[in-house]
C-alpha cells in the first residue's frame, strides 16, 4: 500500500510541475506581447486630424458601379457562331470587364425559349429575318459573364407569343436574372436594392399602346420607394443617327416627372446624349451583342458606366465605346 501511495505523490508531483511551467510560460509571452506593443504605439505618433481621416475612410460606404448596355440579340449568325465555338466565345473579350460591376444592365432583344430559331441562316428581307428565339443556355451564359438584369420591354419578346414570354422569365428566374419591361398593356417595374441605395427600373416600350403614361405612372410611384429612378427605353427610329423631337419630348417628361437617368436602345446606333435639368439622357446605346454589320454605324455600341455615391445619391457617367466584329464577338475600343 505504502508502495502505491508513493507512485501516486510522485504522478501527482510531476504533473503539478508541468502545469506550473506552462502557466509560468503563458504569463512570460503575455507580458512580452505587452511590452512589445507598448513599444510599438509609443514609435507610431498619429495626429488627430489623420486619427478623423482614417475614421471617416473606415465609415466610407464604397461606390456602387453600373454598367449600361444596349441591344442583345443571340438569333441568327450570332446563335450559329455561338454553336460552333460555345456561347462563352461571344462575351471572351468582355468576360473580365463586366465582372468588375455589381449590376449590368441589357436588353434582351428576343424570348429565350425551347423553339427552333426561324432566322438562322436567312437574309435580309427573307421569311423569318426578324423572327428571334435564343437558346435556353443564354440565361446562364448571362448570369456567368455577370449580366444580371436585363430589359424584356421590346419589339421582339412577343415573337413567339405569350407562352414564349413565360419560357423567358422561367429561364431568367432560374439563374437568378433580374428583368423588367412593359409588355401586354402592363408595366413591370424593379426596385432594386443596392446595399445603401435603392434603385427603380422602369421601362418605356414604343411597340406598346399606352406605354408612355404607364411609364409615368410608374415614375410616381416609385418616388416613394427609391432613392434613383432609372428610365430604360425602346424607342426611335432604327438607324437613325439622331433622336426626334418626340422622343426628346417625351424623355423630358420622363425626367420632369422624377426620372434620375434615362437610357435609350432600339436604334441600333448609336445617337448623342444630353443633361436636361441636372439629369442625364442617353437616346441610344446601339447595338451591343448583334449581327448588324452592313454599315459602320450599326458596328458602333456604347457602355455607360455609371458610378453612384452612396452617401450623396449622385452619379457620375463614363462613355466605353465598343466594337462589333464579323467573327460574333464585341470587343471595348481602348
Amino acid at each position: 500500500m505504502k508502495k502505491w501511495k508513493k507512485i501516486f505523490f510522485a504522478v501527482f508531483l510531476v504533473t503539478t510541475l508541468i502545469i506550473g511551467v506552462f502557466l509560468l510560460r503563458n504569463l512570460y509571452l503575455k507580458n512580452l506581447l505587452s511590452y512589445n506593443q507598448k513599444v510599438f504605439s509609443s514609435q507610431i505618433k498619429v495626429l488627430p486630424e489623420e486619427k478623423n481621416f482614417l475614421e471617416d475612410q473606415l465609415k466610407k460606404k464604397e461606390d456602387i458601379e453600373i454598367i449600361f448596355l444596349g441591344d442583345l440579340m443571340f438569333d441568327r449568325y450570332i446563335r450559329e457562331v455561338a454553336a460552333k465555338k460555345g456561347d462563352d466565345y461571344i462575351f471572351e473579350n468582355l468576360k473580365n470587364f463586366l465582372a468588375g460591376f455589381d449590376l449590368a444592365v441589357a436588353n434582351l432583344e428576343g424570348p429565350i425559349t425551347e423553339n427552333n430559331s426561324k432566322s438562322i441562316y436567312t437574309k435580309i428581307g427573307e421569311k423569318g429575318h426578324l423572327v428571334f428565339t435564343f437558346p435556353k443556355n443564354l440565361a446562364p451564359t448571362l448570369a456567368s459573364h455577370n449580366i444580371n438584369l436585363v430589359n424584356i420591354g421590346n419589339n421582339h419578346i412577343l415573337n413567339f407569343g405569350s407562352k414564349g414570354l413565360e419560357e423567358t422569365k422561367k429561364y431568367l428566374g432560374e439563374n437568378k436574372i433580374f428583368y423588367f419591361g412593359d409588355i401586354g398593356g402592363r408595366n413591370e417595374y424593379l426596385i432594386k436594392n443596392m446595399e445603401n441605395v435603392k434603385l427603380a427600373f422602369i421601362n418605356y416600350n414604343q411597340f406598346e399602346k399606352g406605354s408612355g403614361e404607364r411609364a409615368l405612372e410608374s415614375i410616381r410611384q416609385a418616388k416613394t420607394e427609391a432613392d434613383l429612378i432609372i428610365i430604360y427605353t425602346h424607342w426611335g427610329t432604327e438607324y437613325k443617327p439622331e433622336p426626334e423631337e418626340s422622343i426628346k419630348k417625351l424623355a423630358r417628361e420622363f425626367v420632369d416627372a422624377g426620372g434620375d437617368l434615362v437610357i435609350g436602345t432600339h436604334p441600333h446606333v448609336t445617337q448623342p446624349w444630353e443633361d436636361y435639368m441636372g439629369k442625364r439622357i442617353y437616346y441610344s446605346l446601339g447595338n451591343f451583342i448583334f449581327d448588324q454589320y452592313f454599315s459602320s454605324e450599326s458596328k458602333k455600341g456604347l457602355a455607360i458606366k455609371v458610378k453612384i455615391n452612396q452617401e450623396n445619391k449622385k452619379m457620375e457617367f463614363e462613355d466605353i465605346f465598343l466594337s462589333l466584329e464579323t467573327s460574333g464577338q464585341t470587343k471595348i475600343n481602348r
